[in-house]
């Protein structure tokens, strides 16, 4: 099983997690694969190498890429990728490794309103369509 999430950083992400839900007792089919074994590794296979979550190599990540999908999914959800952000940016502050001398703002990043701010309204340039007389 490839491990791609190194013990200081798994000890950082690890408590941002939501707790796993618990098992059935019932019914309580497989158990649940670990999150350090399922998400990191299946997760950054993918961004890697750009193969479908489907293809995602079991023997090689420890999960199937439909389960590392799912974590992602509910980790998103859950919020954890804004909340992770923030304290790596809060953690290189302190550390002073956080130059904004040198950076970029990309279009993704940033909501372009069609090139400029509009200041006023501008009146519609087409004619007004006829009245429906039916």
């Amino acid at each position: 099983m490839l491990l791609l999430c190194p013990d200081d950083l798994w000890g950082r992400v690890a408590p941002l997690l939501p707790p796993a839900p618990e098992r059935r007792h019932r019914h309580p089919g497989r158990l649940r694969v670990p999150d350090r074994a399922a998400a990191p590794a299946g997760i950054i296979h993918v961004l890697r190498t750009g193969v479908a979550w489907r293809d995602v190599p079991v023997r090689a990540v420890g999960c199937s890429g439909v389960t590392a999908w799912r974590r992602l999914r509910d980790w998103t959800e859950a919020g954890i990728w804004p909340r992770r952000h923030a304290a790596l940016l809060t953690a290189l502050r302190r550390t002073d490794l956080l130059g904004l001398d040198d950076c970029a703002v990309d279009g993704s990043h940033v909501r372009a309103l069609k090139g400029r701010i509009m200041s006023a309204p501008h009146p519609p340039t087409v004619p007004d369509s006829a009245p429906n007389t039916m």
